[in-house]
């Protein structure tokens, strides 16, 4: 298990670096830039609003697939016709119920018609995460790890045609940049359903009742931990662009997302472990399989490498954004420091909340995130009025942390594992040498060179300490 995790982990990571770094840095920034951050502000609102509802579609379908068809992959066939056609049905109700949220909280005729895009964009999002999660299963990853790029793929190759070329005169407006997205969204779950279906052989859409409701049975704890992950996550910007002066919040809204933006591109690393660790830990927990050596590597082999891009990013934090965007506040380089020392614990809860929704420990892990949701709430309240979009930066750090401590706390007492002092000591250990590190080298005079010499310094700490082994790796990889 643990070389199939590393082979296919490592195909996901050099698909993802070859494409997402691209289209965060070479198109998402370049949009940015472009369109200024009251603009941007504004779509980025409205992205996270309909972030908020996007469990509608899913119900929670996506993670419960995967684990169920990882254990009982003759049922592809018959669920894949059945839960399609169940997902149309709750695409029709997002798309209704968000709409009418959006009249009630008072949007504008402006800010709806782009809604409704965005709106779609998250059907078809939720479409292709349901049928690439029939291929995990299956642990066809190396099939998923491909279509995984897919959509950024297309959307790079028609954004840089707009942004690198003549045929608008070097200009772009939002509106433009979210209907390339809903068209490579579309084309994406087209083009994996198809793949899909070759695995599964003839499907007959099917709108069966008693189906239905045996299923969201099923599947709805996984929906109320998605609506509560989300909640938690993503009522920041919004609550930015309501809570403050209209023009304000969108500019702070703006802000907060160029910070939040580089945020969401390392987690995807994250995303991808989680992707290729439910499966497993599903299988392996059926077969009555020790756990504890997949999720010990697992997690050392992201924790290391978030601990130094969240201290790497504080240290040099001004010189990134200066580096990124054109113009900035000086709230933007706090923001970025603060977000990305949340991936920490983004990262942990990846590992074991991944674990958790394996072993189908839903209702303790929904009591935890209830109570994520009311701290960033809380908090969130609290200090956006006060200190803007620093406040939610603060609002997310807090929360995330609890909630990872929480999961982790969780963990240990299921599956009654012995604290392991030694391996806290050595995280420990590696978390001071790399604050040591930072001091030193954010003094340098050319701060790229020091940025450099810092993850290099960094990475070699992670093996100097034990926390990655290379024999470890070697022994994996080469294992039959």
């Amino acid at each position: 298990m643990q070389k199939k995790f590393v082979t296919n982990l490592i195909l996901l990571i050099v698909l993802n670096l070859l494409i997402k770094p691209f289209w965060i840095f070479g198109i998402d920034r370049t949009v940015q830039n472009m369109v200024g951050a009251e603009s941007y502000g504004f779509y980025f609102s409205l992205l996270n609003f309909t972030l908020l509802l996007n469990m509608i579609p899913d119900l929670g379908i996506t993670n419960y697939n995967n684990r169920n068809i990882a254990r009982h992959t003759q049922l592809l066939n018959k669920h894949l016709a059945n839960v399609s056609g169940l997902k149309i049905i709750l695409a029709l109700v997002y798309a209704f119920i968000s709409m009418i949220v959006a009249f009630i909280i008072g949007y504008s005729a402006k800010q709806i018609s782009l809604l409704v895009f965005l709106i779609l964009n998250q059907i078809f999002i939720s479409f292709s995460l349901y049928f690439r999660s029939n291929l995990t299963a299956l642990h066809l990853f190396r099939t998923d790890s491909i279509l995984s790029v897919l959509d950024r793929t297309l959307m790079i190759l028609f954004c840089g045609i707009i942004l690198f070329t003549n045929i608008t005169g070097h200009t772009m407006q939002i509106e433009w940049f979210v209907y390339v997205q809903t068209f490579s969204y579309l084309l994406a779950s087209i083009i994996i359903f198809g793949v899909v279906k070759h695995y599964s052989g003839h499907i007959k859409l099917s709108f069966h009742r008693s189906f239905f409701i045996i299923f969201l049975r099923k599947s709805y704890p996984y929906a109320i931990l998605i609506l509560l992950m989300s909640l938690y996550t993503r009522l920041d910007s919004v609550l930015i662009e309501r809570l403050l002066p209209v023009s304000e919040g969108k500019a702070e809204a703006g802000i907060y997302a160029r910070a939040y933006r580089l945020l969401e591109a390392v987690s995807n690393f994250g995303v991808l472990f989680a992707g290729l660790l439910l499966p497993i830990f599903s299988r392996m927990l059926k077969k009555r399989e020790d756990i504890r050596p997949m999720l010990r590597f697992s997690f050392l082999l992201i924790i290391a490498p978030a601990i130094l891009l969240a201290f790497s990013s504080w240290f040099f934090r001004g010189e990134i954004m200066d580096v990124l965007y054109h113009h900035h506040t000086s709230q933007s380089p706090l923001i970025l420091g603060l977000l990305m020392f949340t991936f920490i614990s983004i990262a942990t809860t990846y590992i074991f909340g991944t674990l958790l929704t394996a072993k189908g420990t839903l209702t303790q892990l929904n009591i935890l995130a209830g109570g994520g949701v009311m701290l960033n709430l809380s908090l969130n309240l609290f200090l956006i009025p006060k200190i803007m979009a620093v406040g939610a930066a603060w609002a997310a750090l807090v929360t995330q942390s609890a909630m990872a401590l929480s999961q982790v706390i969780l963990v240990y007492y299921l599956f009654r594992f012995p604290p392991d002092f030694k391996l806290i000591f050595r995280i420990l250990f590696y978390t001071i040498a790399i604050f040591i590190l930072g001091v030193f080298c954010s003094g340098w005079q050319n701060w790229l060179h020091g940025y450099l010499t810092m993850l290099a310094g960094g990475i070699l700490l992670a093996f100097g300490t034990g926390l990655i082994r290379l024999k470890t790796l070697k022994t994996i990889l080469t294992e039959q």
